[in-house]
């Protein structure tokens, strides 16, 4: 065990240059360091620190670029030792910027990027600093996935953490109803390994609870048997969203859980995929991913994608990987990005009304509002059995502003905020925190509802200092 005696981790209390660091504790750091250091005087400082948001800017003190569990646990010790301010990044595509920190530490996870599939267990282990593309991958091969989102540059640790909302949710539940253990390095310099019968309290909590109580750097899925998709977008006119909500409101809840579609309001890209004369439309519509036959999706859809008058309609089967690398292209790393978020266990005609009013105010190409569908493998769950508690919500929402110009920052963040408003007092009040902003203490215990009790009580246990602090923050006090 590298610390026995708790350290205070005041805010602020760090050296106050680079050069404080290398005179006082910087070289004997570097020489038991495997990956690299950067310092915010070194060539490459502003590459490496840049952030999937660009509409966020932080300059650490020091990237550490681990390149193993012994690189992890070193500047774990270095950060408690020097009562730096220290951010954990593993895949980089945290929204709300939470993977960096001004004037601090950043662990970096990226170069831990191995994966081993155990095809008689159906199960793989997997590095923090994979996105889930590696994974789909890997699995793929043997004709299995591990339940995600629906991008595949997003990162695994952070996705796993939050507890992973995406196209298999409805059939298999979200990523942390598979999620069978973890390796942690913990702010006292202990590496434990969590599951169900070890450390069970600690994984628990991390099954929702974010990145409070340590660095995960390893874990261990059950994969399901996804090879081949029914996917495809079904799009109308925007006068008919009202409409078509409210049928995709009805259809969801007695849906197949082999059946599984998003309602969104977007933008049409010009993309080769959609057709022409659909460039640059605003449109509502469904995208589809469903794992039963196509005969079974055909005839569990048709009602539904054939009502009103669609402006397109294609569904068909995929191999899974190209259906989670589809949307990659689009959302490429330094966009500007806001976006807020919200639970909803039904939604209202008044609600639906304010959806129609604010999702037809688009503000930009890459701008765009998803309902998730969360109920069916999810609502197996009870929703004290993990962190993650909004086990009886219907949709997750999520209103994304994003541009790739910085002039366009406040006009997609009025519109997300907006719109949010609009819709928060239909909601159940707290949001997938995956999908929240930096957005203060109140939302977090929101977000945790009745489970936050307990996760306070668990950080008192394994981080009672705070140390991983730069999160979705659980307070131990």
């Amino acid at each position: 065990m590298l610390c026995s005696v708790p350290i205070i981790f005041p805010e602020g209390e760090m050296p106050s240059t680079p050069t404080a660091l290398v005179s006082q504790t910087f070289d004997p750091f570097k020489a038991t360091f495997r990956g690299e250091l950067i310092r915010s005087t070194d060539p490459g400082y502003d590459a490496a620190r840049k952030l999937y948001n660009g509409m966020i800017d932080k300059r650490p003190l020091l990237i550490a670029k681990c390149a193993d569990v012994a690189d992890v646990i070193a500047a774990v010790k270095f950060g408690v030792e020097n009562s730096l301010l220290t951010a954990i990044r593993a895949g980089g595509h945290n929204g709300a910027g939470l993977g960096s920190c001004d004037g601090g530490l950043v662990i970096d996870l990226s170069r831990m990027k191995g994966i081993r599939v155990n095809p008689a267990e159906k199960s793989v282990r997997v590095e923090p600093g994979c996105v889930w593309g590696d994974v789909d991958h890997a699995t793929h091969a043997f004709g299995m996935a591990v339940p995600s989102g629906i991008v595949s540059t997003t990162g695994v640790a952070g996705l796993t953490l939050g507890g992973g909302i995406g196209y298999l949710s409805r059939r298999y539940g979200l990523t942390i109803d598979n999620l069978l253990s973890v390796d942690v390095v913990l702010a006292d310099g202990r590496f434990i390994t969590a599951n169900e019968k070890q450390d069970a309290d600690l994984f628990w909590a991390v099954r929702g609870g974010g990145g409070n109580f340590g660095v995960v750097t390893s874990f261990e899925f059950r994969m399901q048997p996804v090879s081949v998709v029914q996917f495809g977008p079904t799009f109308w006119p925007l006068e008919e969203s009202a409409n078509v909500l409210k049928a995709y409101r009805d259809f969801i809840k007695t849906a197949p859980e082999t059946v599984s579609g998003f309602f969104a309001y977007l933008v049409v890209p010009p993309a080769p995929m959609f057709p022409e004369h659909l460039h640059m439309k605003k449109v509502c519509g469904i995208v589809w991913c469903c794992t039963g036959t196509p005969d079974e999706v055909e005839e569990a859809t048709k009602s539904i994608r054939t009502m009103g008058h669609p402006l397109l309609d294609h569904v068909g089967p995929a191999p899974f990987p190209a259906v989670q690398g589809l949307f990659d292209g689009l959302f490429v790393p330094g966009l500007q990005w806001y976006w807020r978020a919200d639970n909803f266990t039904d939604l209202s005609d008044e609600a639906i009304a304010r959806h129609h009013e604010y999702g037809a105010k688009i503000p930009t190409m890459l701008s765009t509002m998803h309902l998730y569908p969360v109920n069916g493998a999810p609502q197996h769950v009870g929703k004290k059995d993990t962190a993650y508690s909004f086990r009886e919500a219907l949709l997750a929402e999520v209103i994304v502003g994003i541009d790739p110009d910085a002039a366009n920052a406040g006009k997609i963040t009025a519109w997300c905020k907006e719109y949010w408003e609009a819709l928060h007092p239909f909601s159940a009040g707290g949001a997938y925190v995956n999908f929240m902003m930096d957005e203060g203490q109140e939302r977090v215990q929101a977000t945790y509802r009745d489970n936050y009790a307990r996760l306070v009580e668990v950080k008192k246990k394994y981080d009672p200092m705070n140390f991983f602090r730069v999160n979705q923050n659980i307070r131990p006090s």
